[in-house]
């Protein structure tokens, strides 16, 4: 059967203005919450930020505001995915397509506001739940580039209404992936906090986790009705 190309036009129109508005919201996003670091930093005495971004003793008195405000990050991601998708899938897709935006404009906003990361090696604090994430800014960076790509694609195969096969199998390796990035952001949060940054031991979990996940997002895109059992 032959595609309507009326209709292939419509999809795809729908699928140009939704990304510029995702994309959009997640570059405004992004600035706004590095104006606000520069802002916080500036008040806590703070700047230039020539180490990790992180006060121990400013956290503890402002943890009651920072947690739910990172909490809020994730509902207002969640809540442009959801508007922005028209299923599951692809609400998750546009989801991770924010994510990623806003994280990357974040980097830039900071850099062009303050000098601030001086390099990608540069160690930062990514998120403080339940305890605090550390990598260098290129860890969190390459996550990022990977979920606006991936998300794309996705958003865009299931707009034209293909299928994206994810399945039990793929499911599960894109979570463990997942976990072991997670837990490459965690295994030097203590050494780190203490004062001592040496190189990130974390990057051979981190690099797992990556290929595990991105081998499975990207076999569910590419894949086709005669694999729908997701093996």
């Amino acid at each position: 059967m032959t595609e309507d190309p009326d209709v292939g036009g419509r999809l795809r129109g729908t699928f140009r203005s939704t990304a510029v508005a995702v994309v959009a919201f997640g570059v405004a996003m992004g600035y706004f919450e590095a104006a606000i670091v520069v802002y916080l930093r500036s008040a806590l005495d703070t700047l230039p930020a020539t180490v990790l971004a992180y006060d121990p003793a400013a956290f503890e008195a402002f943890a009651p505001i920072e947690i739910p405000r990172e909490l809020a990050t994730l509902v207002m991601i969640g809540a442009v995915g959801w508007l922005a998708g028209r299923t599951r899938l692809e609400r998750l897709a546009w989801a991770a397509v924010v994510f990623g935006i806003w994280d990357i404009v974040y980097y830039v906003g900071l850099r062009l506001a303050i000098g601030w990361p001086t390099t990608f090696d540069t160690w930062d604090v990514l998120f403080l739940v339940p305890m605090p994430w550390l990598s260098p800014v290129w860890a969190p960076l390459v996550v990022s580039t990977a979920l606006v790509v991936v998300g794309l694609a996705a958003a865009r195969r299931l707009r034209a209404g293909r299928p994206v096969v994810v399945g039990p199998m793929r499911a599960i390796a894109a979570l463990v992936g997942g976990g072991l990035v997670i837990l490459s952001f965690l295994v030097d949060t203590n050494r780190v906090l203490a004062g001592d940054l040496a190189g990130w031991t974390g990057w051979p979990l981190f690099w797992a986790g990556m290929g595990s996940a991105l081998a499975a997002t990207l076999t569910a895109i590419t894949g086709n009705a005669r694999t729908r059992s997701g093996n």
